[in-house]
């Protein structure tokens, strides 16, 4: 065995020696391998405290915790807790660069089982990230009404509508407002709601600006500029898959087509590259402003369906929405 050089520690002689014969870790090194990744895996020490207690200098230390993860002494297994994906959500959330990313672990199953599956995801992050100097903004949706039905707690924070009614019901069996979401909301927190009784879309310019000059509509709108996070859906332009879309008529629909829409986030209209797509309709939608929307702190997105995917890639992608709590189907075909 050899011996120690001058001023060299005892055990770093001993690993040294444990690796000379063939180039690989010999027994001895192999338990001082174990040895290290115990005290720092399990005990929680530092590479300094363990190079202390063991005689080696700190650099071995690093050494030795790599050695025994490249031989399969130390295996780290990353396990997701029941119903979350954390690998996909992680991969996303740096795919993306959000904020905050949540992916459940359900494919692509029929929207109204998904839903509640989703809206109660979407609901523990929002308990967990919204905090009592927040003021919170919501926009109408149908997984953002799938959030307010499982929501238990919030902080008494103050809720306001971001954008005017559009009713939603289907096969889900929901009959809902951007107002009654709003004091659903609110009624968690216990803070005010801010909300006005109008639609997000109108006839023409001028009524949408003489709406926007009564009481409630105006009062909601200044609490608009105080948001600092905010829900919204995603809605993919097409039948059934935008609240937006299914309001127009179809000459309307169709026009907003040929100019490249492919996705809304509060009746704002975006390309597939995430570009707003300036159209007549800005001027009758009820609704908070691009520029505004991209101002607040952080905007969580609640998407689901497959189908979505280039719908919410162009959300991800304009700077409107930075966080996502969508379903593993969806979350791999953005990707």
């Amino acid at each position: 065995m050899a011996r120690p050089k001058r001023g060299q520690p005892a055990g770093e002689a001993r690993s040294v020696a444990g690796a000379r014969s063939n180039g690989r870790p010999g027994p001895g090194e192999l338990v001082l391998m174990a040895s290290v990744a115990r005290r720092h895996y399990l005990q929680g020490r530092s590479n300094v405290e363990i190079a202390q207690e063991l005689g080696l200098s700190r650099f071995k230390v690093a050494r030795l915790l790599d050695a025994a993860l490249t031989t399969g002494i130390v295996r780290i297994e990353i396990t997701s807790p029941a119903g979350v994906d954390v690998e996909l959500s992680d991969r996303v959330q740096e795919a993306y660069g959000l904020r905050h990313c949540l992916v459940v672990d359900a494919d692509d199953p029929p929207r109204e089982a998904l839903l509640p599956v989703l809206g109660r995801a979407a609901a523990e992050l929002l308990s967990e990230i919204v905090e009592p100097n927040d003021v919170l903004g919501l926009v109408w949706a149908r997984s953002v009404s799938a959030l307010s039905a499982a929501l238990t707690t919030l902080p008494p924070v103050p809720v306001v509508q971001l954008s005017g009614a559009l009713m939603g019901a289907d096969a889900v069996g929901w009959t809902d407002t951007g107002t009654e979401l709003v004091r659903s909301v609110a009624q968690v927190s216990g803070g005010p709601a801010y909300c006005f009784y109008a639609p997000m879309i109108v006839g023409d310019a001028g009524t949408a600006a003489a709406l926007r000059g009564q009481p409630d509509v105006a009062r909601a709108l200044e609490q608009g500029s105080r948001v600092t996070k905010a829900v919204v859906g995603v809605g993919r332009w097409g039948a059934g898959a935008s609240t937006v879309y299914d309001a127009l008529v179809p000459a309307e629909r169709d026009r907003l087509s040929e100019l490249g829409v492919c996705a809304e986030v509060a009746g704002i209209l975006l390309d597939a590259e995430g570009n707003l797509v300036p159209s007549p309709l800005a001027e009758r939608t009820l609704t908070v402003a691009p520029e505004r929307l991209e101002d607040i702190d952080e905007v969580l997105a609640v998407a689901y369906g497959v189908a979505k995917a280039h719908a919410v890639r162009a959300a991800l992608r304009s700077g409107l929405v930075n966080g996502l709590v969508t379903h593993r189907g969806l979350a791999l075909a953005l990707l």
